[in-house]
């Protein structure tokens, strides 16, 4: 295996550890005074793993990226989980609504990409931000800050500030998949590593967490699609 990776040292990091993201870059996290000899004898001694989670037939699989639908009436989009079905205004409205449906301004149609984008955006700030202070309180563990943020490759991330990053595509997702995200980053709070004490963790809190990882594993280009 001849992958680069990607070395980001840190004066609060105790352990080191090895992540491969979804766009298949290799990033290793160690602490601030780790020699390079040392981080390359570990990534050698998790070549095997690192082969197997590059190659992952699902997860890291090279699809096309899905287009994005069009804003025409007619057509759907998702929300929680769920397909709505769109409804183009031409008059008398200047902002995206929804009622059982998407009723969109005329002018929002017109845009090439991303005309859904803030409202998306919007509703993840207001339905999924506090489920992670509930989840957190559940768990027993403290977090600085949660955000939606935008990041194409990742769902959600734990920084080692303990802030709480998400993704705001995930508004997208039905929320028992949100909730394991959220439960996820908040678990490496306790965890760093997904060791079997974190899946542990995860299980108990979130009972469809198989369920929930396959969904995203099927649906997480269908969440990406511009809209």
């Amino acid at each position: 295996m001849d992958s680069e990776y990607t070395v980001i040292r840190s004066e609060k990091r105790k352990k080191l550890t090895i992540t491969v993201e979804r766009d298949r870059s290799i990033v290793v996290h160690a602490p601030q005074h780790t020699s390079d000899e040392v981080i390359n004898q570990v990534v050698e001694a998790k070549r095997r793993w690192i082969y197997e989670k590059v190659n992952h037939h699902q997860k890291y699989q090279d699809l096309p990226h899905p287009p994005g639908k069009e804003l025409v009436n007619g057509e759907s989009a998702l929300y929680l989980g769920r397909q709505y079905q769109i409804e183009i205004i031409k008059s008398g409205l200047n902002e995206i609504r929804f009622v059982q449906r998407f009723m969109i301004p005329l002018s929002y149609a017109s845009r090439k990409k991303g005309a859904m984008r803030e409202w998306y955006i919007v509703r993840a700030k207001e339905k999924i931000l506090p489920r992670v202070s509930k989840h957190a309180q559940e768990l027993g563990v403290e977090f600085k800050k949660a955000k939606i943020v935008d990041n194409r490759y990742r769902w959600g991330s734990c920084t080692l500030r303990d802030n709480i990053n998400l993704n705001w595509r995930l508004i997208k997702a039905p929320m028992f998949v949100i909730d394991y995200v959220i439960v996820h980053e908040l678990a490496h709070l306790i965890e760093a590593n997904h060791t079997s004490t974190f899946w542990n963790i995860l299980r108990a809190q979130i009972p469809k967490m198989e369920k929930a990882k396959s969904w995203l594993s099927e649906n997480g280009q269908i969440l990406e699609q511009d809209v």
